[in-house]
Order: C-alpha cells, then structure tokens, then sequence
C-alpha cells in the first residue's frame, strides 16, 4: 500500500502547482505591455493659499495696581469684575506723617513770606541791607520746594485708575501693610483686544501694518472675525525663526490669554501651475513628475513652491499644455509606453 500511495500524492501535488501557474499567468499583465495612468494637462492659474497660525489673546491695557510706597492702607475700594472709569481711586496708603509736614511747612512759609513784606519795605528805605534780603527770599523759595515735595509724597500714597476697564480679583484686604511690591488687584481694558502671533519667516513679507487677518476665537465654531495688524516686532526670533506679530481685534468678547486660531490669505502676483501632490517623485537631491511626451513617460526635475492640503505649486520644469501623469506614477519607466486611460481636471482630482 505504500508504495502506491506514494507516487498518487507526487501526481497530485504537481497537478496543483501547474493549475496555480496557470492561473498566475493568466492574471499577470504581459512582460513590454504599457503602464495604464492618468493624465492631467498643465495650465496656469492665479491661486492663493491660506495660511494658518496660533495665537494668543492680549487685553488693548493692562496693568496690575501696585502702591508706589509702604504703609497701611486707610482706604480700599476694588470692585471686583466691574469696569472703573479713568482717575478712579482704587487704594490709599496712610499719609498722616506727610500731611503733618504740610502743615508745618505751610507754618514756617507764611511766616517766612511776612518777614520778606517787612524786609522790602525795609530796604526800600535802606533799613537793611541787600544780603539779609535775599536770604529771607531764598527761605520763602525753599519752603514752597518744600511743600511741592510733600505734595508728591501725598500723592504716591493714592492709587488711581490710569484708564477706564475691568478690575480683577482684589488680592489684598482693608488695613493690610502694603510696599511698591504688593498686587492690590489687575486693571485691564477688554472691549477690544489685541491678538499676537507667530509666523515663519518667509512670510514676513506678507505683513504689513493695517492688513487684516481672520480670526477663529472658538475652535468649537467654524465663525471667523476680522482683526486689523496694528505692529510687527521688528527682529525675527533667532531661537524660532518666526515673525511676531500684533493685530487688533473689535467688538468681539475673549478672555486674556486664551488661545485663538489667526488666518492670512496669501495671493500670487503672478498665474502658477499647480498639480497634485502625489505626482511628486522624491529623491536624495531632486523632486520629478512624469510627463507624456510621444505616448513615452518623461522623468522631468521640477522646483515646487507653495503647497496646500492636496495640490502644489510647480515653479519650474513643466510648462502650460504639458501632460502629467496623475495616476500610475509607479509604474512608470524611464522612456517607456505608457497607455493613457482618461485625461483629468482639477476638480476630479481634489474630489
């Protein structure tokens, strides 16, 4: 029995094998027969590209209220969320020691000032001379220098909105012992902002002051506001390489220091070639596209340019009217056939 069964399965083995190369044979494409592709036909256009970026929301002003010199508060007043109009006081420092010196100057300088009247009647009529004089006057001066002085020391003592907005937190209490260093609350002006952010630096020359660039606030949303370049920092960070720039954002509510979206169209001067991305063959040192040139694939080196999410810019090496294989790149050879299926656009090729 076993020598029977022995060459029945070798004859059987070889009869699947032949059947499985038969059937490759049947399905693999002949050996010399053309590359099928796709073609699109080269033409210009004048394209624009929208570039995206990440930025930041700054208040238009901003401070935090700090006293100017050490001392107890006797005054506090910090509406918390609420918008103070410009002047407004917000804090006092006790100043009874400096008031105490203005009191007593203002003593010394009127009488300073009676005895300068007696002395000029005095040397009206030679009663005294010249020197005494002058001394009593150079008292009178230096007592109103005084006062002044004081008056400055009093004045460092109040704390004042410099401009009308929104209070924040008070972050100090009535009667605390407050120096130059202590926070006593922020002071912003929010009902409009500023909007900073970065871009590479070969787009620097797309910003220029009064431009206007879109702004997504929400991510959540897909709505978009006008915000107008108001400033670039002039120096490009030498860390990013990136151009800092400030616009100025109306009407529209967004907290401090959130995070915003910051769209900028850029328009060509001049019509481009645009074909898609995947037609882009790269290598250790060029990029090529394939084009059909007497029914032959053409290996071409181009030089591309701006890009988008499916489609880019070919600066150099094709010109308008020229075809270039969309689909099929792979297969393509160097100077051999290739069988043009069907001739695309644009709009095939994005769908």
């Amino acid at each position: 029995m076993k020598r029977i069964l022995l060459p029945v399965s070798l004859v059987l083995l070889m009869a699947a094998c032949k059947g499985k190369k038969d059937k490759e044979a049947a399905t693999t494409k002949p050996a010399g027969a053309p590359a099928l592709v796709d073609v699109m036909i080269a033409a210009t256009e004048q394209i624009s590209t929208t570039i995206e970026a990440n930025g930041s929301v700054v208040a238009f002003e901003y401070l935090e209220l700090r006293p100017e010199v050490a001392g107890r508060l006797t005054y506090l007043q910090v509406p918390e969320g609420n918008v103070v109009a410009q002047g407004t006081v917000i804090a006092r420092v006790n100043d009874a020691d400096l008031q105490a010196q203005m009191n007593k100057t203002r003593v010394l300088l009127d009488l300073a000032q009676k005895t300068e009247v007696r002395l000029a009647k005095l040397i009206a009529v030679g009663g005294i001379n010249q020197a005494d004089y002058d001394a009593i006057v150079s008292q009178v001066n230096g007592y109103k220098a005084d006062l002044a002085y004081t008056q400055s020391l009093i004045d460092k003592t109040v704390v004042k909105a410099p401009f009308s907005g929104l209070v924040g937190l008070r972050m100090v209490s009535p009667g605390a012992y407050v120096t130059p260093i202590t926070l006593i609350a922020t002071l912003q002006q929010v009902d409009k902002i500023k909007v900073d952010f970065t871009l590479p630096e070969q787009y620097s020359k797309l910003i220029r002051k009064g431009a206007d660039v879109e702004v997504q606030t929400d991510l959540s949303k897909a709505e978009r506001y006008k915000a107008t370049i108001i400033a670039t920092e002039p120096q490009i960070s030498s860390i990013s390489r990136n151009l800092k720039v400030r616009s100025v954002l109306q009407g529209v509510k967004a907290n401090p220091g959130s995070f915003v979206k910051v769209y900028l169209t850029r328009r060509q001067d001049h019509p481009s070639i645009m074909v898609p991305t995947n037609c882009i063959i790269p290598d250790d040192k060029n990029k090529q596209v394939v084009v059909v040139k007497g029914g032959k694939a053409n290996f071409v080196n181009v030089k591309t340019g701006i890009r988008n999410e499916d489609m880019v810019e070919i600066i150099s090496g094709i010109n308008p009217g020229d075809s270039v294989v969309v689909t099929g790149v792979l297969f393509a050879r160097p100077k051999a056939p290739l069988n043009v299926r069907s001739v695309k656009t644009q709009e095939q090729l994005k769908q």
